[in-house]
């Protein structure tokens, strides 16, 4: 019996001691990861809604689809302005023109002799798709898993849980097979309205597909999530051919010079059809292999590890073409360090893996102990954000720099506004006359109380920029932001040369005019109630800022009445038509006023044709002039007609403008080649990882304290020596009790 007491407290010091150690470690990974070479960041949101690329639209989703799949073009990390490099093509494509029988025109031809833009684009001879189950052969040559028997894909929720992978080569067929995709009425495709203006005879072909696809499902149910497969290679599209493996040809409909732009987005980006035909099959969307899971491309990186709303790890992909980083860059960067990796291949580390952290102070303090390299790739706020904390106190300076933080910082083309749905009866367009007047100066009256210069410049810095005037943002061709004298004159007047809100009694009247003296409803004597759809769950630092805009409408005494949700239920309202007011944001797809004004443009209406156009706006005059800026080159003419396109926005104000929001990227020490840039989606493959440096760091910062778990083990041994005395005690008591009744 002794001896099992001696081994049980044997065993509970030693549990103690277990018990002990793993406390002193505090790191969110499994022990020795940050020794591996793995890029460590964190999403606060929910898992990416899309990854399909040719739906996939939003900032959180670029940062997996750009990685993943290669469109045509791209950007270069260093250069700004910013230029455009070859990414899947071989080098640029400058278009030639046609006239209406086919005939070349010189570059220099007028706008009404141009039928046709012809882009021949050559496509890299020898990229390879990263490996996955659909290119999978047998020794015949047959497709091994296109075919699946009912059952046969048992619980396989990932495709490397297949026995067999493969690859082919990407072909130019491929990319004709993505534009195709556009025209899809199974896809959500949020540029379709958008391409179909451009691209010879996509719009026809949507509606061929759109016959094609009702007859295929014909007699099914509706709500079939795995449909047929629609083999697009069935039917030709005027506008997109393959000459041959390695020439892809792209017909537009006219001058159109902003389309070298769409050519660097991952809308472009080929697509096999072997994927589509495999996804298609029954059981796959039920065990979540799709593409807005499993993205497959031919980048830098591949998806293998996807679990939903928790963790997706990117992971090297073996079949990627070589790549060196570049030797160039803007005047300063080889002064920053940013031009030390010249030459060598790319991509630098091996996985990066994404963990969700759902607000934003545990994403700060993970930071700061070293267990994040960066805060999250698509946010250019965090550099701003923790500028800020730097800044509070001489302490909190001290500790930034001994740690090495790097804030690198500039300004962008992005921007957040309030959006106000056209839709809306309230406050939208309007159905008469009458009621568009009212709305529009209800409109005006918000846009003019909400003090943009008070919230983003003084208050909430951490999220600051400089106050908007109109659609149209400052670092492009033609834009006027931010010059002398220039000032939205709904918003602001001119005092000493410089645009200043104009004063609440000016709003004050306006609401009047809209038919809500103070707040109410002149005819019912109703409060007026208004809501205002944000896009995110609020957390305890959201709500500063939500309290903050409930006050900016409390001025007019309009009532505010937040409907907050998260990302994805967001999306189903606004598609859906169901929101009024809204917060929305805008990261430059292209450095050309296009892609500003195109959120405007109305037929590229969210809800009614699923395009960028959130607030849905329509103004015959304003897409008038949008239709003409396209076909136009950088020049006066151009300038002139953006100029006419911001009056009539800011008269029409479907948005309160917003403020242009700071640029700012977070790193550690360790982490290299981090340059902001909005529009430089795929960042990730350019960044180089120091582990040891981040080891020895990370070590060094989150050295244990031991004496308060001492303490505990020394109270801990005195419990169990007290109870080993107790215990023998009682033993002893026990052993001797028959003795003493024997006596008697």
């Amino acid at each position: 019996m002794a001896g099992i007491g001696r081994g049980w407290i044997g065993q509970s010091l030693g549990a103690l001691a277990l018990a002990l150690l793993a406390g002193c470690n505090n790191s969110p990974y499994p022990h020795g990861a940050e020794r591996e070479n793995t890029l460590y960041m964190a999403f606060a949101e929910r898992s990416p809604r899309y990854l399909d690329p040719t739906s996939s639209y939003t900032a959180p989703e670029s940062t997996y689809t750009y990685e993943i799949t290669e469109p045509p073009y791209g950007y270069h990390p260093l250069k700004r302005p910013y230029t455009l490099i070859p990414r899947a093509a071989s080098e640029l494509a400058k278009p030639y023109f046609l006239d209406a029988q086919g005939r070349r025109l010189p570059d220099d031809a007028p706008d009404e002799q141009i039928a046709q833009a012809v882009y021949d684009i050559p496509i890299r001879a020898g990229l390879k798709w990263a490996p996955h189950p659909a290119f999978a052969t047998d020794a015949a040559g047959h497709y091994r898993y296109h075919h699946l028997r009912p059952g046969e894909l048992g619980d396989k929720r990932s495709p490397f849980e297949f026995d067999h992978l493969g690859t082919r080569e990407v072909v130019a067929e491929d990319f004709v097979y993505a534009l195709k995709r556009h025209a899809s009425p199974r896809i959500e495709a949020p540029v379709a309205a958008v391409f179909s203006e451009h691209v010879l005879g996509l719009r026809d072909y949507m509606a061929l597909l759109k016959r094609e696809s009702d007859k295929q499902l014909a007699g099914l149910p509706e709500n079939l999530a795995d449909k047929p497969f629609l083999d697009l290679r069935r039917w030709p599209l005027a506008g997109a051919e393959a000459v041959n493996d390695h020439l892809l040809r792209i017909r537009l409909k006219g001058r159109y010079p902003q389309w070298q732009y769409w050519l660097a987005t991952a809308f472009v980006s080929a697509i096999p059809w072997e994927v589509d035909a495999f996804y298609s099959q029954p059981g796959m969307a039920a065990n979540s292999l799709t593409w807005n899971q499993w993205p497959v491309g031919s980048g830098p990186f591949m998806m293998t590890e996807y679990v939903q709303d928790r963790r997706h790890v990117m992971s090297r992909n073996p079949n990627y073409r070589v790549e060196t980083y570049p030797c160039d860059g803007s005047p300063g960067d080889a002064e920053a360090g940013l031009l030390a990796d010249c030459g060598k291949r790319v991509p630098f580390v091996d996985k990066i893996v994404a963990t969700n952290v759902k607000e934003k102070v545990p994403i700060k303090e993970l930071f700061k102990q070293g267990y994040l390299d960066l805060p999250e790739m698509d946010r250019a706020d965090w550099g701003v954000n923790l500028a800020v904390d730097r800044d509070d106190s001489d302490d909190v300076h001290a500790f930034f720099e001994q740690r090495g933080f790097q804030l690198p910082m500039a300004t962008d083309i992005s921007n957040w506004y309030l959006g106000f749905n056209w839709l809306d009866p309230v406050i939208g367009k309007g159905d008469t006359p009458e009621q568009q007047r009212r709305n529009r100066a209800l409109r005006q009256a918000i846009s003019i109380a909400i003090d943009w210069e008070e919230g983003y410049g003084r208050i909430f810095r951490d999220k600051g920029g400089d106050a908007a005037q109109g659609p149209i943002p400052p670092g492009v061709f033609g834009s006027k932001e931010g010059q002398p004298g220039e000032y939205n004159p709904v918003t602001h007047r001119l005092v000493n040369g410089k645009p200043v809100r104009r004063p609440i009694e000016d709003a004050l009247q306006l609401m009047v005019e809209a038919g809500y003296p103070g707040g109410r409803d002149a005819k019912t004597d109703k409060p007026l109630v208004l809501n205002y759809d944000f896009q995110r769950v609020i957390t305890p630092e959201l709500k500063a800022e939500n309290d903050w805009m409930v006050r900016q409408f409390a001025k007019l005494g309009i009532q505010l009445d937040i409907r907050a949700t998260d990302f994805n239920q967001f999306q189903e309202k606004i598609l859906k038509g169901k929101h009024q007011i809204f917060w929305w944001g805008w990261f430059a797809d292209y450095p050309d006023a296009e892609n500003f004004l195109f959120l405007l443009y109305g037929p590229n209406s969210k809800s009614l044709h699923e395009g960028e156009n959130t607030a849905n706006y329509a103004s015959p005059e304003f897409d008038r002039l949008y239709r003409k800026l396209q076909s136009l080159e950088d020049g006066p003419e151009k300038a002139a007609v953006m100029a006419q396109m911001n009056d009539i926005a800011r008269q029409d104000a479907p948005w309160a403008w917003g403020y242009w929001s700071y640029s700012g990227l977070a790193f550690q020490r360790w982490v290299h080649n981090g340059k902001p840039g909005v529009v430089v989606r795929d960042r990730a493959r350019w960044l180089r990882v120091d582990v040891d440096e981040r080891a020895r760091s990370i070590a060094a910062w989150n050295r244990p304290v031991w004496w308060p778990l001492l303490a505990l083990a020394a109270g801990a041994l005195a419990v169990l020596f007290a109870t080993r005395r107790a215990w023998r005690a009682r033993e002893a008591a026990t052993a001797l009790a028959p003795v003493a009744k024997g006596a008697r």
